[in-house]
């Protein structure tokens, strides 16, 4: 039996991905006081991104991607890698990623892991977000302005670690650059798949949900 946490180290069709729509989900209560204000606590500690896929189906040749590519998950089984159209880089769209994009932390002459993430807003309201799927070439790292070579990245810990001889010294910054993918899975058991004219066809909705691994 396969074990349901398992993830398939594939992408997406990205020609299709790059059709969806979808975003972040938040997950706050609020409780309305007597007094007239509000107690608001957030139930998730990271965001959750939704996607729907279906919307970038536009031909035969799709809907015949999408089926092998669901049945090779079978089905919500097996996550796997998606490209997120409008999230995916660790600057923004329009920009090539830098090994100074965003700051990991600072050193301290013995600390080698530092978890990859990517920082939205500033000061001390910003969030960050854990990035566990870099693109494969794409991971740029510096210490103090100067572009590393000798680190790795652990896909367990979603850490980049440092060889022992090139642990970044106390308080210098460590940054890093990426593009990224996203891990999700069909968020449905079934495809619903419909011809709607010669060589065209379309999936309503191809619901994903980003999973935490």
């Amino acid at each position: 039996m396969s074990e349901l946490s398992s993830f398939h180290d594939e992408r997406f069709p990205a020609a299709i991905s790059f059709g969806a729509t979808g975003g972040p989900e938040r997950r706050n209560e609020i409780v309305q006081l007597t007094s007239g204000r509000e107690k608001r606590n957030a139930r998730f500690a990271q965001s959750r991104h939704h996607y729907d896929a279906g919307t970038g189906v536009r031909s035969l040749a799709d809907l015949h991607d999408i089926l092998d590519f669901f049945e090779a998950r079978r089905g919500s089984l097996h996550a796997f890698r998606f490209r997120d159209p409008f999230d995916m880089k660790s600057c923004r769209p329009g920009e090539t990623p830098t090994a100074l994009d965003q700051t990991l932390g600072t050193g301290d002459g013995t600390n080698a892991r530092f978890a990859l993430v990517k920082r939205y807003g500033e000061g001390d309201d910003s969030y960050l977000r854990r990035i566990s799927k870099p693109v494969a070439g794409s991971l740029k790292v510096a210490v103090a302005g100067v572009e590393a070579v000798d680190f790795s990245f652990d896909e367990a810990t979603s850490e980049i670690v440092f060889a022992p001889a090139a642990i970044p010294a106390s308080d210098l910054a460590v940054t890093a650059g990426y593009e990224f993918d996203v891990p999700v899975r069909f968020d449905a058991e079934r495809l619903s798949i419909s011809l709607t004219a010669f060589k065209a066809g379309q999936i309503p909705s191809i619901p994903l949900v980003e999973v935490q691994l």
